[in-house]
């Protein structure tokens, strides 16, 4: 008996495929490709381009972006609000829009956040060979310039025959709803082969649900897990991103409504807690808060949720000072889980805590210890009112009254979005996250241009929820493209951009190890050769004006407030800019290390200067062994 079959070019077949696949967790399904972002080039117009348009807008949604790395950023801020069960696409022509990709691949994969990417590729047949923009090696003829995706994908093939495509597009659905091994995924398209027809096995086209595990805790694991928080006189909890992926918020907050253990949190995990749960401390580490990474300091058991502990966490391995100070890590991903020499507990987020709850049944830290991190914690919401307050309404606004002016106008299940400068520091200190997917910091890779488009793609995953993409001059100068994209879509983003004339965070980090701001502030250059002339007279607000936005501007705080205000009342996409107060200072200092080498030595005082200060804090690094 012979097989059905249906005949369709492989970039047919691709997309006709990717309509039909599912994820599953707890019993709802999820499409797993929502969409496919897409701009067209002679590497991917007749292939996946035609295919697009064959499928039509019910079978695969198309979205048209300006900017092949934007593209990633925005699917990537979609995978997370959904928390990674559902994905979208990304094509690309040869050339320069497939190496455009590898930012956002990087990005996704540091993160592990899934997106699928599409990007075509030469001749398989080297039928016309070099092709335009193909990269040609001496001595490599099969080497293509989408083998820079290589390393930054978790997945990668190139499909060079039609009959290659079927075991590939499963192994890349695979990896993409895996939570351990999720990240970008590219299948590299030739583009004579995606124009290419084959006789394909109806099967290939039946729909496919992709379960999502939820693996238990090993009951070995889990009761040396248990013996180490009973035998603890000082834990503390590190909430990383993998309780939000997992949806683990109400099962860690059984656990420490139970327990009395606080709970400190990276970028990617803030928010696991509300802000006022008596036992969130706020971020922890370099950025973190003076309470958090003050027991952080005296814990002597550190149980890590969902974190790979970067060196923002661990203040460079010199936050965890106890000497008797040991790591219990529930992770879903091994490889993380054993991190700092830990007990591991290898299961996910959800799960693990659930089982440690019921086995930590009668369990509660020392009412003493509970006085001190809750009176640590009502201190710490005395430094946020006060870097919040504005005394005068007509001043203009530091950075910080600016989150306070926000953080007066939000709703709970607003959306805010942010990746780099100086805000990352200011937000994980001081923003009050009121629900689970409120605070959304991409602070893996902490890439400039991200918060744009990846308000874009929370407006996907989450119509009509109000989004603000927070992002400063160099941010904003790195990527605006994609306002084209949110006014073409009529998606109400909110971007509150803020002007200061520079690189802000890096400057204030050069002046700290010796580099005395060199190349960080955007002004003229002056006689001597050196960038500290007059500001540049650049109006980004009528830059994003001239590309669709509504824009309001405001010079007071009792301007700024107004304006954001309104930008929430708006359907439309709403720009906010605002000239920041950089002179006076109302951030709070960071409350631990961070370790950016400084010159050993150097004819210039402020590099010997810093030298000597990095010497001091190095000396407080440990190896947790």
């Amino acid at each position: 008996m012979s097989t059905p079959t249906r005949r369709l070019t492989v970039a047919q077949a691709l997309v006709r495929f990717l309509s039909v696949q599912y994820s599953e967790r707890d019993g709802v399904r999820h499409r797993l490709i929502a969409g496919t972002w897409g701009i067209f080039g002679h590497g991917n117009v007749a292939g996946i381009g035609q295919a697009l348009v064959e499928a039509g807008e019910e079978a695969m949604p198309y979205h048209q972006g300006r900017n092949e790395q934007a593209m990633v950023h925005a699917a990537v801020g979609y995978a997370r609000h959904l928390d990674r069960l559902s994905a979208q696409a990304v094509t690309t022509s040869i050339g320069p829009g497939a190496t455009n990709l590898v930012t956002g691949a990087a990005l996704a994969t540091i993160n592990r956040l899934p997106v699928l990417l599409l990007p075509g590729d030469y001749f398989a047949t080297r039928a016309a060979d070099p092709l335009l923009q193909q990269l040609e090696h001496p001595v490599e003829a099969d080497l293509s310039v989408n083998d820079t995706l290589r390393p930054v994908s978790r997945y990668y093939d190139r499909i060079t025959r039609p009959e290659a495509l079927i075991p590939s597009a499963l192994q890349a659905m695979r990896v993409l709803t895996d939570p351990v091994e999720t990240g970008a995924v590219t299948l590299a398209l030739p583009q004579d082969v995606q124009a290419e027809a084959y006789d394909w096995p109806e099967e290939f086209f039946a729909d496919r649900v992709w379960h999502v595990r939820r693996p238990a805790a090993d009951p070995f694991e889990l009761a040396e897990a248990v013996a180490a928080i009973r035998a603890a006189e000082r834990p503390l909890i590190v909430a990383g991103g993998g309780i939000h992926h997992s949806r683990a918020e109400e099962a860690l907050k059984a656990l420490v409504d139970a327990t009395g253990i606080p709970v400190a949190s990276t970028q990617a995990g803030k928010g696991s807690l509300r802000y006022d749960h008596p036992a969130d401390l706020g971020g922890i580490g370099h950025t973190g808060t003076a309470v958090s990474d003050d027991i952080a300091r005296t814990a002597d058991l550190v149980i890590g949720v969902g974190t790979r502990y970067t060196d923002f966490t661990t203040a460079s391995n010199t936050l965890f000072q106890n000497p008797d100070a040991r790591f219990v890590n529930l992770n879903i991903a091994a490889f993380d889980a054993h991190k700092l020499a830990a007990r591991p507990l290898v299961c996910d987020a959800r799960a693990g805590l659930t089982a440690l709850t019921e086995a930590l049944t009668g369990h509660r830290v020392n009412s003493a210890y509970e006085a001190e991190y809750r009176t640590g914690k009502e201190r710490w919401e005395q430094v946020v009112e006060a870097a919040y307050r504005a005394d005068d309404e007509n001043a203009v606004p530091t950075q910080t009254q600016l989150l306070g002016a926000l953080d007066a106008v939000v709703g709970d299940d607003d959306v805010v979005i942010n990746a780099a400068g100086s805000l990352p520091g200011d937000l994980h200190k001081l923003w009050r996250a009121r629900s689970r997917r409120q605070y959304h910091l991409e602070y893996g890779y902490s890439c400039m241009g991200y918060e744009i488009p990846a308000g874009i793609g929370v407006q996907h995953a989450a119509p009509g929820t109000p989004v603000w993409s927070l992002v400063g001059d160099g941010t904003y100068l790195m990527m605006p493209t994609e306002i084209v994209t949110a006014v073409q879509e009529g998606l109400p983003v909110n971007l509150v951009l803020i002007q200061n004339h520079g690189y802000a965070s890096i400057g204030g980090l050069s002046e700290a190890v010796g580099g005395e701001r060199f190349g960080t502030a955007y002004r003229y250059r002056s006689a001597d050769g050196t960038f500290s002339g007059a500001p540049l007279p650049v109006d980004l607000a009528a830059n994003a004006a001239s590309l669709g936005m509504d824009v309001l501007r405001a010079k007071t705080v009792r301007e700024l407030r107004e304006a954001l205000a309104t930008a929430r009342a708006s359907d439309r996409p709403t720009c906010v800019y605002i000239e920041t107060d950089t002179a006076t200072p109302t951030a709070p200092p960071a409350e631990a290390w961070w370790d950016v080498p400084v010159a050993e030595v150097s004819s210039r005082e402020a590099a010997t200067t810093a030298r000597e200060t990095y010497d001091r804090q190095v000396a407080d690094r440990r190896r947790h062994l």
